[in-house]
């Protein structure tokens, strides 16, 4: 009988490569060029996708972060990851709270960097997640304002690492990056 779980990673990875997985040059966030681009967002905002990200992400948390209170990341790539994992770890029982980091500071208001943050007590335990990790520089960002509010950022997650010096980047500030999938995955070996 085969694992659940391993029939929604294959399902999840069918899914990114068919609506988001592109061989074609382009300039990535980092300011890299790459002759090939995973928009995660196409799946991510269709309702299988949505579901297989919660699952999965769930479950890479509660395996290597069990103790995380919430999960976030930077805006716009972590927002429907986010919800997934929130969505799901309510239905499991053992609820997380989703916040979000700005790209800047609120404008008005409190001119806060964390929807969300007033849902957390200071020294609260955090996973940060991402949709692709190139540079790292999206994670990174996040890290950095997660610590600048209080928060423990104890692991970061990602659907993709493109295995382009990201997760070295990352796991150089003392946090680990789980990923579901890497660049052989897209690209071959």
């Amino acid at each position: 009988m085969s694992d659940p779980l391993d029939r929604d990673r294959r399902r999840l990875l069918h899914m990114l490569r068919e609506l988001s997985f592109e061989r074609r040059s382009v300039t990535l966030a980092s300011g890299r060029p790459s002759d090939f681009y995973i928009d995660c967002r196409r799946t991510a905002l269709t309702a299988e996708g949505h579901f297989l990200i919660g699952r999965l992400l769930w479950s890479e948390i509660r395996k290597n972060a069990p103790e995380a209170r919430a999960v976030g990341g930077m805006t716009l790539g972590a927002d429907p990851l986010s919800s997934s994992v929130s969505l799901t770890s309510y239905l499991a029982g053992q609820p997380l709270t989703a916040f979000i980091v700005r790209k800047e500071p609120k404008g008005y208001g409190t001119g806060q960097w964390i929807e969300g943050r007033a849902l957390l007590v200071r020294g609260d335990k955090v996973a940060i997640v991402d949709d692709v990790v190139t540079s790292g520089g999206s994670t990174l960002k996040a890290l950095e304002h997660v610590k600048e509010e209080g928060l423990d950022p104890i692991a970061c997650f990602a659907l993709v690492d493109r295995g382009e010096g990201g997760r070295e980047a990352i796991e150089a500030r003392g946090v680990k990056l789980h990923a579901l999938y890497s660049r052989a995955d897209f690209m071959g070996k």
